[in-house]
């Protein structure tokens, strides 16, 4: 019997959903998504390099080539290095970034130790963006300390999502807005407050804290307690598996400028004038590409950013997906990758706060473990990460499920991490998950019951809308 989620979880998303369904009815029908053939068909030419960007500027090509060409012989063979990044520079104008340091940080309590920590050393700014931000012990918390710091003179500015919050206390905002923080909520479905067309599918999935330019944060945690053992009324409810990542560096600007944007889109208040983009020094030796994407765009940023990298791979993609659904393109290029002999791995849950989500992104395993896909569901907790790491040397870490609902309908971020460093970390863990985790096998999967496949079935009739 599936376990009961709280409503703050498990309602936002399937009001969403039924939302949207009747709006895709009525309107434009399913959103599309780019063809991959013309963005990443043509090879670079054998002289051609990323733009690198550092603290002092723009590096010079030589010097570009040279960082790539010694990752290259790190990581071995692949096309995910300079191939990829030539590819979300042209679609997206986003530049790789050197010189910094990426930590990462595994589930909520590491995360929000991480990110308290950084809150309290805050002098200039804090800019928090987050789809939920729940009003239990974790977001009290959060909450008490970022009163505070506005009360030392730190100026807060927070973005939240109405879809996310809808059932956080308009209190809980009014306490924030009444201690002088700046708050913006991202496309309001309360009629009364709309700032124009009420929009349901235009959703801020992002997950992004800057603490004074010089320190962001972003993945796939959300503020709520959901991440902490026995968050609901049953002390055996599992806690929620998820991954962030910490980075100081001259890419902290990257995020920033993501944050500003969706202020000033969202028609927010005027902010206060600070120091927004200070100066930053290298610190560390991860070259960061920091990737974002919006409802409308024409290229769908964060969906030929996991596309292109699968395309890419020679040897390996190890990919853990809170949400999985993929659309035709995707689950080719999957399919296509394993059958040329990568090695191809995918940790996915076995509970879900989303039932159709699960039994959708199951209809999907036959054809998945037919090419050789290898497919784990995770056990003991509820999966919510969002990452993927390919060819031992590549790494994303973000808010974008492998969904339409992420690819196409939402705001999203993610940060790719190139190094073998990093990508090691990012292995180690989906080993740990995997070893947590109950492998479907081909077999297993043939004798499921009918009643799953019915349910599968049903599902996947409605997979443009999850």
């Amino acid at each position: 019997m599936k376990r009961a989620l709280p409503s703050a979880v498990h309602g936002h998303r399937s009001l969403a959903i039924l939302w949207s369904i009747a709006w895709i009815l009525t309107s434009a029908g399913c959103a599309a998504l780019p063809p991959a053939e013309s963005v990443v068909a043509s090879p670079p030419s054998k002289g051609d390099a990323p733009t690198i960007i550092e603290s002092q500027g723009l590096l010079p090509r030589k010097e570009a080539r040279s960082i790539i060409r010694r990752l290259e012989i790190e990581a071995g063979p692949t096309d995910v290095l300079k191939r990829h990044a030539i590819v979300m520079e042209e679609i997206g104008g986003s530049s790789l970034v050197a010189g910094n340091k990426a930590t990462l940080l595994v589930d909520g309590p590491a995360t929000y130790a991480a990110m308290y920590n950084a809150i309290e050393g805050a002098h200039d700014h804090i800019n928090l963006e987050t789809h939920m931000f729940e009003a239990d012990k974790v977001g009290r918390a959060f909450a008490d300390l970022l009163l505070r710091k506005q009360a030392e003179g730190v100026e807060v500015n927070l973005i939240y999502d109405s879809v996310g919050c809808l059932h956080t206390p308009g209190a809980f905002f009014q306490r924030l807005r009444d201690g002088g923080i700046q708050t913006l909520e991202v496309n309001p479905i309360d009629p009364l407050k709309a700032r124009g067309d009420l929009l349901i599918t235009d959703r801020d999935h992002r997950k992004i804290l800057i603490v004074d330019g010089e320190v962001a944060f972003t993945g796939g945690v959300n503020i709520s307690g959901v991440y902490s053992k026995g968050y609901s009324t049953g002390s055996d409810k599992e806690q929620w598996r998820d991954t962030h990542v910490q980075i100081e560096g001259p890419a902290v600007a990257e995020f920033q400028r993501l944050f500003l944007e969706m202020w000033k889109r969202h028609k927010g208040r005027s902010l206060a004038p600070r120091n927004y983009f200070p100066p930053l020094k290298p610190v560390g030796n991860d070259l960061v590409q920091v990737i974002g994407s919006a409802p409308g765009e024409q290229n769908r940023r964060t969906y030929l950013m996991y596309l292109a990298a699968i395309l890419f791979a020679r040897r390996s993609v190890y990919l853990t997906s809170a949400y999985f659904v993929p659309d035709d393109q995707m689950k080719n290029a999957l399919e296509d990758a394993a059958r040329r002999g990568v090695d191809l791995k995918l940790v996915l849950p076995s509970e879900s706060d989303q039932n159709l989500v699960l039994y959708a992104g199951r209809s999907y395993y036959e054809d998945l473990l037919e090419a050789g896909v290898e497919i784990y569901e995770r056990r003991g907790a509820i999966l919510h990460a969002k990452t993927a790491v390919v060819d031992e040397v590549w790494s994303t870490i973000g808010s974008t499920n492998m969904d339409l609902w992420s690819f196409a309908r939402n705001y999203e971020v993610n940060a790719i991490i190139l190094g073998t460093d990093f990508a090691d970390q990012m292995k180690a863990l989906f080993a740990a998950d995997v070893t947590a985790s109950h492998q479907i096998t081909p077999e297993q999967w043939r004798r499921r019951s009918w009643s799953e496949r019915v349910r599968e079935w049903f599902a996947r009739l409605g997979r443009y809308w999850l």
